[in-house]
Parts: structure tokens; sequence; C-alpha cells
């Protein structure tokens, strides 16, 4: 057999369990799962739809190697069956889904799976893993592009991420969702993204002193000159800077930016921007890092500190004040008729569905409605068909259309959404449709 791109046994145990359950009594006809987010989390007004492709290529590519059916075949209670139908395993569904960078409410459905049932459902951990990572993190950026706009962002995160798929998706999809570029090299690398980079305190800390530090890294990497300032003293730094150009114009060498890392960094950016234009240095840009979130880059610009661009480590990777969702992947029917949950405060809505946005006279959000796929009703359908049959509808979305698209869906955010503090929540429509399926499921 082809060896899988996707690990099926990366699920959980009681996945495959119910899989076998499954196929026991025979239970394989149509059904459908929707992934949706049951409510935002503090201080998020909206969350942006994520992980979309990623989903899409394991779907595409899932299956079990032989070692990993052989494994599986040894362990208690795994019956032959199970690991036949594992061993011919390919996804042959159909998926609905936001496209990625879509602005989204709580429980409207964000990817829809239509799957015979052992599929769609071993489809479940993976897809709510990713789905629900890069979620959450291009929430997280955007809210750092709304804070900044008009400034360079990097993604710094990749040393504090919580393991390298984590570096790498957050990399990718801060880049999808308006950053500038990733110090990352293999994410710039695999996806196609911009790589950018200053230095290290170490690498100041190895020469003798900060001017020679400055030139030899210079000399070594002509093309990227970015120094950082405060090692040492961020001032006189600078002022070393300054001291140093003339030698390195005159080799051809242009100082790009200065990078400004602890302390108070309005403060430092002031001095040390009246620092190189004094010295004639107005091209140099200033770069800040250090800890940074959307709130703390609206706190400098709104001091309108000189500050250029920003580094933005684990506030952005680990989506560190929200690093999670009250999400779920549920079964809303099942051979045609409608399934519910009645558990308290985890109910769902029952039925396929689809959400249709509506925009007031500016453009600008004014109404969405989440209905049953058979209604029609107006406005524009947010899910679009992503896969038929098992095999996708298109070819992946270049990022630069996906960047493109991000800030067209920006520009129907109602202004009061787009603040980074809680406002009056939007709240989707719930059809005649959905409630009579649910009623009936009930």
């Amino acid at each position: 057999m082809t060896e899988p791109h996707e690990p099926l046994l990366l699920t959980d145990l009681y996945e495959l369990t119910m899989v076998q359950s499954y196929l026991a009594e025979g239970l394989s006809g149509q059904a459908v799962f929707e992934f949706f987010v049951r409510r935002l989390p503090p201080n998020r007004n909206f969350l942006i739809a994520a992980g979309i492709e990623e989903a899409l290529a394991y779907l595409e590519g899932a299956g079990c190697s032989e070692e990993d059916l052989a494994w599986l075949a040894a362990q208690p209670g795994m019956h032959a069956d199970l690991i036949a139908y594992l061993r011919a395993y390919r996804f042959t569904g159909d998926v609905d889904a936001m496209p990625v960078g879509t602005i989204f409410f709580p429980h409207e459905p964000v990817l829809r799976v239509t799957a015979p049932l052992p599929q769609a459902q071993l489809a479940e951990t993976r897809l709510i893993n990713l789905l629900h990572f890069c979620t959450v993190v291009a929430s997280k950026a955007v809210r750092v592009r709304l804070a900044a706009p008009g400034k360079t962002l990097i993604d710094f995160g990749l040393r504090r991420a919580h393991g390298a798929e984590a570096g790498m998706l957050a990399a990718r999809t801060s880049y999808a969702v308006g950053f500038d570029g990733t110090s990352n090299v293999l994410a710039a690398r695999r996806f196609g993204l911009p790589a950018m980079g200053t230095m290290a305190h170490s690498y100041i800390e190895a020469h003798a002193d900060e001017a020679q530090a400055f030139e030899a890294y210079a000399r070594s990497n002509p093309g990227n000159v970015v120094f950082l300032l405060d090692t040492y003293d961020t001032e006189a730094a600078a002022r070393t800077v300054v001291r140093l150009a003339p030698r390195l114009q005159a080799a051809g060498i242009a100082i790009r930016g200065v990078r400004i890392d602890s302390g108070d960094l309005a403060a430092h950016a002031r001095r040390v921007r009246a620092i190189l234009d004094d010295g004639g240095l107005h091209g140099t840009t200033i770069l800040a890092s250090g800890n940074l979130d959307e709130f703390r880059i609206q706190e400098l610009l709104a001091t309108e500190a000189p500050i250029d661009g920003f580094g933005i480590g684990a506030a952005a990777d680990n989506a560190a004040d929200a690093p999670l969702v009250d999400c779920g992947y549920k079964l809303v029917a099942y051979r045609g008729r409608p399934r519910r949950k009645k558990s308290e405060a985890k109910e769902t809505w029952a039925g396929a569905k689809q959400v249709f946005r509506q925009f007031d006279a500016a453009g600008r959000i004014a109404r969405d409605v989440v209905a049953l796929t058979s209604e029609r009703l107006p406005g524009t359908p947010l899910l679009v068909p992503m896969m038929r049959n098992g095999r996708r509808v298109a070819p992946p979305t270049n990022l630069d259309a996906v960047r493109s698209f991000v800030r067209r869906n920006l520009d129907t955010l109602p202004e009061a959404l787009r603040s980074l503090t809680p406002a009056p929540p939007f709240s989707a429509e719930i059809s005649s449709g959905v409630l009579a399926a649910t009623a009936a499921a009930s």
C-alpha cells in the first residue's frame, strides 16, 4: 500500500472503538458533522476561521501504514474487521467550509463534513486539533494587525511555541491574516513566507566590544543589517551605529534597522530616533520586541512612539490571553434525519446548516442567519464547497489571495467589533428551519 501522508492513528482511542462498533452494527449511513464555537473567549468580539487548508490536507491524505496496523492489531480489543477497514481507508466524503480568513461568531458552522458515519467520526479529533489551534492563533494575530495598521509585524514565536508543528502552523496562519514575515526559517521555506530576523544578545556579548560586533555582522550579512541595541546601553548603541554608518555606507552597506527589546520601549524609541536622525539615518527603521501583544502595541502607538514594526512572540503563537475556545465537532444529521445534543449548556442546533451574511449600506456586517442547507435566505452563504467525494474541488488558495481576502473581510467589521475590548455581542440568528429541525430531533 502507498504510505499515507497523514497518520490516521493521530486520534483519540474512542474514535477507533466507536468505529469498530459502527462496523459491527452496520452503521455506515451518511452522516453530517459540523465544527463550531459555542462562545467567544474574553476580549474577543469575533473569530477568524483558519486551519481549513490543513484540515483538507489531512482528510485527503489520512491513512494507516502497515506498521501502524500491526501495532494496533496487537492492542487489546481491536478486531480484525477494524484493521481491514483502516487498511483500505480513504476519505470519500464532502466538505463545505468557510474560507480561511472568514469572520465568524458563536454557533455558526465553520466546517461541515458529509460522509459515511465511520469516516466522519474518525475525522473528529484531528479536525478539532487543527481548526481550533489555527483559529485561536489567527484570531489573536488579526487583533495585533488591527492594533498596528501600517506597521511591520514579524512572527518571532517559534522558540516559545508548544512544539514544532505549532510553530509552523502559527507562522503560516499569522502571515495569512496579516503579518509580514516570520523568523521561522523552515516555515519560510515550506510556505513561501518572507524570512525576517535580526541578531541576539549573545552575538554582541561574544565580541570584544559592540562596535566590533555591529561591523562584523554587517559585513557578513550586508543585505539584512538590523542591529540589536539594548545589550548594554540602548542609546549608546544607537550612537555607535551612527559612527559606524559612514564606513559601512562606503562599502555599499545600508543599515536597514535597529531593534529594541527591553526597558521603556517608547522612551528608548524616541531617544534612538533622535540619535539616528541627527546622524542622518532617517531611513533606518526601529523594530520593537519583548513580550508584546496587541494591548501593549496599542499603548505604544497611542503615545506616538516612533516604532516602525514589532516582533511578536509567545503572545501570538500561543494566543496567550485566550489559548482555547469552547468548540465542538458534532453530529447534526444521520441518514437524512436531524440529530442534536441536549446536554445542559452544550445543546446543539440540529440539521446540516449554512450561514447567510447580510451587509448594511456601508458594506459592514449587519446580520448573520444560521439556516438549513435546504433554506434559501437573503445574503451571502459563507460555507463553500471544499471537497467532493474525498477530493478537493480546487487547488489550495495562494497565501497572497488569502491575505487580500482577510483585508476585505476586516473592512466589513462594524467599528465596535474592531475594538480590543469587549463590545456588545454580535449574535447570529437561528432560522425557522433550524428551530423546526431541532424540535424534531428532540
